[in-house]
C-alpha cells in the first residue's frame, strides 16, 4: 500500500521546495535550510518536554497551538538559540519576519527551528544574508536541506513514501537531523514531515503525535533530552485527496506514516554520536503498556548496558538490572533475555549463556535485545545505540 522512494526527501512532495545553503554560522559546512510550500498548509508539531526550551521553538509551537496556516520553515545549525533571553528571542523574531519578508508572506506562516551550541546570540548579520541567499535557491532537490540541518551527524536523512490510497496516490516526504543529546521526549533532534494529502489541523496533530510516540519517543543516544527537539508535519492537500476520520484510507496513511517515522528515528539512533550498533530492545508481555515502556526506557538509556553493547560483552545483569530499577512492576525471577532468538538467561535466573554465540551477536552492526517479563501480555520497542569512546571525544570538543 505504500513504496519507499528512492532519493526521497521533502520536495518529493507536490507543491514543495527547499534549499540548504553555507552562510557562515559554521565554519564551512551548510548551515541554512529553508522549506516552502506553494500552498499553505495545515501544520502540527511535537515539541521537547525540556523546561529548558530555544527561543525559535517556543516561536513555532506558539504558531502550532494557533492553528496557524503556514508555509514555510526556517532552519539554522551551528547555533541553538538556545538560553540567550529576551535578546534570542528577538532574534528569532527578526529571522520569522525577514524570511516571510522574502517571501513575500506572514511572518505567522514561517516556523523556525534551530540546533547547534547552547547560550550563544545568533549572528544575525550572517543569517539575515544568507536568508537573502537561500529564498532563490528554492528547487525541488531537498538534499542540500537535509545536509544544512546537520550537526554532528554524519548521514543525511532523508526519506519519501508514495501512498496508494483507494481513489489516489499521496506521499510523505522527510528529513531530519540527530545524533548527539538524543532521548527526545516531545509530547539536538529535529524532523521535518511533508505531505499533499489534506488533513484538518486537528487530525494532523491527532496522528502525528501517535507517530512519534511510537517512533521518535522510543530512542536513546545519550539519555539527554535537547532543549531544541521538535517534530514538524505540514499537508499542503495539493494532491486533493483528503483524509477524514474514521476512514480506511486514513488507516493506511497513518501506517505508512508510523512506519516512516520509525525509520527516521532509527537513522538517528544509528548515527549516534560515536555509535558502531543499532540496537532493537524488544519488551514482551508486560504487565502494562506503561511498565513494558518504563522497561525499555531504562535499558535504552543505561550506560553499563550500552558501553557492555560496545564491547560485545553479554553482560545480561546489566541488562536485568536496568529493567528492576525501571520503576515497573516486575518479578525479577520470571524474567528471560534473549539476543535475537539466543537466550542467555531463562526464568529462576536459569544462565543458558553461551559466550562465543552471544559474542557474534554482539559484534554485529545491528541486533535485538528481547526481555520477556512474563507478567501480562504488553509490548513495546525501543531503539538504542552501543557508547564508544568516540561519543566522550566527540562531546568533550563540542564547542571547540
Amino acid at each position: 500500500m505504500y513504496k519507499y522512494l528512492k532519493d526521497g526527501s521533502v520536495t518529493s512532495v507536490k507543491g514543495f521546495q527547499a534549499a540548504g545553503i553555507f552562510c557562515g554560522i559554521k565554519k564551512r559546512k551548510k548551515d541554512l535550510a529553508l522549506i516552502y510550500s506553494e500552498r499553505g498548509c495545515s501544520a502540527a508539531g511535537t515539541f521537547t518536554l525540556n523546561k529548558v526550551k530555544a527561543a525559535p521553538l517556543l516561536i513555532s509551537q506558539e504558531i502550532i497551538n494557533k492553528g496557524n496556516e503556514v508555509k514555510a520553515v526556517l532552519i539554522n545549525s551551528g547555533n541553538a538559540n538556545a538560553c540567550t533571553g529576551d535578546a534570542g528571542y528577538k532574534d528569532a523574531l527578526l529571522s520569522q519576519k525577514y524570511c516571510a519578508h522574502k517571501l513575500n508572506i506572514k511572518p505567522e506562516e514561517v516556523l523556525i527551528a534551530s540546533t547547534g551550541v547552547i547560550g550563544q546570540r545568533l549572528p544575525m548579520e550572517v543569517l539575515l544574508n544568507g536568508i537573502n541567499s537561500i529564498v532563490p535557491s528554492l528547487n525541488c532537490s531537498g538534499a542540500a536541506a537535509a545536509e544544512a540541518i546537520m550537526t554532528t551527524d554524519k548521514k543525511i536523512k532523508s526519506f519519501a513514501v508514495e501512498v496508494q490510497l483507494s481513489d489516489a496516490v499521496v506521499t510523505i516526504g522527510a528529513i531530519c537531523k540527530g545524533s548527539g543529546m538524543i532521548a527526545p521526549n516531545m509530547a539536538t533532534m529535529l524532523g521535518f514531515i511533508t505531505t499533499d494529502a489534506k488533513i484538518e489541523k486537528s487530525l494532523l496533530q491527532n496522528i502525528l503525535s501517535e507517530a512519534v510516540n511510537e517512533s521518535f519517543n522510543k530512542i536513546s543516544v545519550d539519555g539527554e533530552t535537547s532543549t531544541n527537539d521538535m517534530v514538524l508535519m505540514l499537508a499542503n492537500g495539493l494532491s486533493d485527496k483528503e483524509l477524514k476520520n474514521p476512514s480506511a484510507d486514513l488507516l493506511i496513511f497513518k501506517t505508512a506514516l508510523n512506519d516512516l517515522c520509525r525509520e527516521m528515528a532509527k537513522s538517528i539512533v544509528s548515527d549516534g554520536e560515536g555509535a558502531t550498533k543499532l540496537v532493537t530492545i524488544s519488551i514482551k508481555n508486560a504487565k502494562t503498556k506503561t511498565d513494558a515502556d518504563l522497561v525499555g526506557k531504562a535499558i535504552a538509556n543505561s550506560p553499563l548496558v550500552k558501553t557492555a553493547i560496545h564491547g560485545a560483552d553479554a553482560n545480561w545483569g546489566r541488562i536485568l538490572s536496568a529493567a528492576g530499577q525501571s520503576g515497573a512492576d516486575i518479578d525479577p525471577e520470571k524474567v528471560s533475555i534473549s539476543l535475537n532468538d539466543t537466550y542467555v538467561l531463562l526464568p529462576d535466573y536459569q544462565l543458558v549463556l553461551d559466550e562465543d554465540a552471544a559474542y557474534k551477536i554482539l559484534s554485529q552492526p545491528e541486533f535485538e535485545i528481547v526481555v520477556d517479563l512474563a507478567m501480562g501480555t504488553e509490548s513495546t520497542t525501543w531503539w538504542t545505540c552501543d557508547l564508544s569512546e568516540e561519543y566522550v571525544s566527540i562531546n568533550a570538543d563540542y564547542r571547540t
